[in-house]
Order: C-alpha cells, then sequence, then structure tokens
C-alpha cells in the first residue's frame, strides 16, 4: 500500500536559526551568539542565517513552524517535509514521542570506528507547545542532536580521551593512514598515540609524564620525555599530524599553535583547547580566526572546544 499523500504544508518560515547547545553549556552558546530571540532549554534561537557556532552540538537551518491540531497530523506534516526525524524531546514527552513513533525509525546504532559518518539528512523537530511544531529539515550534524556514539573498545586505550579523536575524524572525514607521521602533544598516558598508531600511523608521543606500558610498547610509537611548550618545530621536523590534548590555559595552546604555523612543519592540527575556570572566548574566537580553522564542541568533550586545520 502506497503512503496517503501529504497534508498542503502549513509550515511558517521564522527566520530564526536554532543552535542546540551541548548538556551543560548553554550559557557558553549564548555568549558567543550574542543576542538572541528565544531560549528553550537547549535550544536557542538567533535571527538571520546559520553562522558558525562552537557551542552547538547541532545547527537547525531555517527552521519553520507548523500548527498542528493532532499526534496524526503532526506526523504527516513532518513527513510531508521529508523523511528523516530526530525529535528534541525537553518538554510535553509522550505527546512528542507519539509522533515520532510515527515517523520512519531512524538508525542510532554506534559508529564502529572508523566507519563513515552517515550521509543521509537528518532533520531535527521539537514541540514549542501542544500545537505547535519546530521543525528544521536540513541541521549541521548526521547524528541525533548533535550526539556520535561509537562501539568503544573497552580494553586497548588507557583512558577514554581515544573518543575525541575518533569523533573529530569522523567529523572531519579525514584520519592519518599508514605512511604518515603523526606527533601526539601531552600524550600521556597514550589515549591518542593509541589511535594513531591503530590506523597505521607512526607517532612521536611527547609528554613529562611517561606513556601507559602497553602503549609504550605497541610499533611505531617512540616517546620523548618533554614539555610540549619547550618542543621547537624544527627539532621534530615535518610531521602528517600535529595533534594536542594537553592540559594548559588556551592562550599557551595558542602561541604553541601559532609558532608551528610558522615553522610550516605540521600539515594538519587537532587541538584541545582546555578551558580551567571561565571559559576564555576571546581565546577561542581567535583560534576560529586562524584560516582555514575549523572549532566545534565534541559530544566527548568537556569544558573543552576542538580546533582543527587541515
Amino acid at each position: 500500500m502506497s503512503d496517503p499523500a501529504p497534508v498542503p504544508s502549513r509550515a511558517e518560515a521564522t527566520g530564526l536559526t536554532g543552535y542546540l547547545a551541548p548538556e551543560g553549556f548553554v550559557d557558553d552558546l549564548v555568549a558567543e551568539l550574542g543576542t538572541v530571540a528565544a531560549i528553550h532549554d537547549r535550544l536557542v534561537l538567533a535571527e538571520g542565517p546559520a553562522r558558525p557556532a562552537a557551542w552547538a552540538a547541532n545547527i537547525w537551518q531555517e527552521p519553520v513552524r507548523i500548527p498542528i491540531a493532532s499526534i496524526a497530523e503532526g506526523a504527516k506534516a513532518l513527513r510531508a517535509l521529508q523523511r528523516n526525524w530526530a525529535l528534541y524531546d525537553f518538554q510535553l514527552h509522550g505527546r512528542a514521542r507519539l509522533i515520532q513513533e510515527r515517523l520512519p525509525h531512524v538508525s542510532a546504532k554506534p559508529l564502529q570506528f572508523p566507519q563513515a559518518a552517515p550521509t543521509a539528512p537528518l532533520g531535527s523537530w521539537t514541540l514549542l507547545d501542544a500545537n505547535t511544531i519546530l521543525a528544521a529539515a536540513r541541521c549541521s550534524s548526521p547524528f541525533p542532536n548533535g550526539e556520535i556514539a561509537f562501539v568503544e573498545d573497552k580494553l586497548a586505550p588507557p583512558n577514554r580521551a581515544y573518543l575525541k579523536l575518533w569523533e573529530a575524524f569522523t567529523r572531519l572525514g579525514r584520519r592519518p593512514g599508514p605512511g604518515e607521521r603523526c606527533l601526539d602533544l601531552g600524550a600521556s598516558p597514550g589515549g591518542w598515540s593509541w589511535v594513531l598508531q591503530s590506523l597505521g600511523a607512526s607517532v612521536l608521543a611527547v609528554d613529562k609524564a611517561p606513556l601507559a606500558p602497553e602503549i609504550a610498547k605497541l610499533p611505531r610509537i617512540e616517546f620523548l620525555k618533554a614539555s610540549a611548550f619547550a618542543l621547537e618545530p624544527a627539532a621534530v621536523g615535518p610531521v602528517d599530524w600535529l595533534c594536542s590534548d594537553v592540559i594548559c590555559y588556551p592562550e599557551r595552546l595558542l602561541k604553541l599553535v601559532e609558532r608551528w604555523l610558522a615553522s610550516g612543519l605540521a600539515r594538519h592540527f587537532v587541538c584541545t583547547l582546555k578551558f580551567q575556570g571561565e571559559t576564555d572566548h576571546e581565546t577561542a574566537r581567535r583560534f576560529a580566526a586562524i584560516p582555514g580553522s575549523q572549532l566545534f564542541h565534541l559530544h566527548h568533550n568537556k569544558h573543552e572546544l576542538t580546533w582543527c586545520r587541515l
């Protein structure tokens, strides 16, 4: 039996963009965006077209308001816009889930790294009230609410920091491979070195603290006991990937990155900005302003942002 013909859409353009903050970071997102039109729990609405927002887990592009009189009408209106939808469920939970149950199922199975991110469009929607849907057929993330999950390795890596690098490479659609040379700054206990080595790359792991013994004995990992900040690029030589999860103030990391950029010896960068106390929005903006940069909050980040430059 064929699907019923879609009802005529009563969707109303809003002139807004939706920015969904990660759990606990609404204030950071609002500070980054500046003036906002409305806040619905973690969903922040701002005037105008979508713009880069590091503290947004997912960006809802050109969302529309849809008045509905029933659960069935809500599901029908969403299906008329497109097939795949993820619910942002912050209120009216029972009614929202009954609508979602009438939509095609969207698989949210954890990825098996290095499996690629989904390519099918995934819209986002929520209930503003019992009779009003807010929906965006186009979003920045192919994952429900921007939350990516992996089939985790609970045995080999020494801590869960490896998930940040898995997520960054998945998001970038690029990763190191055999024959490439990687520099892992602030490497101890070795989670990122483990990821890089497992992809076939060779790794120079740098830290004042040692690697976990099971990581240090892996092939293609060389350990250098030193401070990442005392390391001169010329002494290391060319690297394909400079990766840093080092604990430091973002301003200090920026100076390190600028030194490596000036040297021309690093092709790609993946670095964690770790905020200690208040968020340093000014330094984050300076990272974002570096040509070719991407700055975002990973699902596996804490009070951190990840800066990448390919």
